[in-house]
């Protein structure tokens, strides 16, 4: 198989690639794992000033890759329902790595950025979007709630009134309004997303990388960010246990309606 992420580093700039196109970058465990690695090795890296996260093919995440839900018997046990909480925390484990990062991180998006594709974007410090890009948290629609930190992050920063409407619905949303919501940094024409990334990350470099380190901690430290991981942690495991839940995965794989009752 293929390496789902891949990385590359030109001059201060280090690229963290989901590549796994004709999945539509699905993500599953195993490109989750590899996207882990791959931020523990942009850490690592010498003369690094700034890190860009960008999926490769037509968008840059479809989100959760669903076929993994089923899987999760095998990797936890047939008594998986029970261990939802540590089943959270180990996906939580990604995007808390991603916004701890030291370096500046830089999510440049196009096509499509859905459910735990944006929860992975909204971890970034930053987001570019090439016009047109596509987003949503749709997990409400499945009977579940954005668990991986999209709650909070989202909630952090266009308001409580913008993330209720967002996540209460899973409404999708374009890109200009991403940007006069806050969610995105900037929106160019997908053709300038390249020179966009450059330009920025030339301009981060400039900037005395402890005190880059160091402002992006006391700013990321004036939220509670780890309540709002509890308490995405304490929800999840309550739905994944309801029918509702069950009936959105069976209606999202069948593509059809679901049929919630409440249970």
């Amino acid at each position: 198989m293929h390496d789902l992420v891949t990385t590359a580093q030109d001059g201060h700039l280090f690229t963290i690639m989901l590549n796994n196109p004709a999945k539509r970058n699905a993500i599953s465990w195993e490109l989750g794992q590899a996207l882990l690695a791959a931020v523990d090795q942009a850490g690592r890296a010498e003369g690094v000033r700034a890190v860009a996260l960008r999926g490769a093919g037509p968008m840059f995440s479809a989100g959760i890759d669903l076929g993994d839900l089923m899987a999760l018997p095998a990797r936890y046990g047939e008594q998986w329902q029970r261990q939802m909480r540590t089943i959270t925390d180990d996906w939580q484990r990604l995007t808390t790595r991603i916004e701890r990062l030291e370096l500046p991180t830089i999510a440049v998006l196009h096509g499509m950025t859905l459910g735990l594709g944006l929860e992975i974007a909204l971890a970034c410090d930053f987001r570019i979007a090439a016009a047109g890009t596509r987003m949503a948290l749709p997990e409400t629609r499945l009977g579940i709630i954005p668990d991986v930190g999209g709650t909070t992050r989202l909630t952090r920063l266009a308001g409580m009134g913008r993330a209720k409407e967002l996540i209460l619905t899973g409404r999708t949303f374009k890109a200009d309004d991403a940007e006069r919501w806050g969610i995105v940094n900037r929106v160019v024409a997908a053709d300038e997303l390249d020179a966009a990334l450059a330009e920025f990350a030339a301009e981060l470099a400039e900037a005395a990388p402890l005190a880059v380190g160091m402002a992006k901690r006391v700013i990321d430290g004036m939220f509670d960010t780890e309540r709002g991981l509890l308490l995405e942690g304490w929800a999840q495991s309550q739905l994944f246990r309801s029918a509702d839940f069950a009936e959105g995965v069976q209606a999202a794989i069948a593509r059809r309606q679901a049929e919630f009752k409440g249970e």
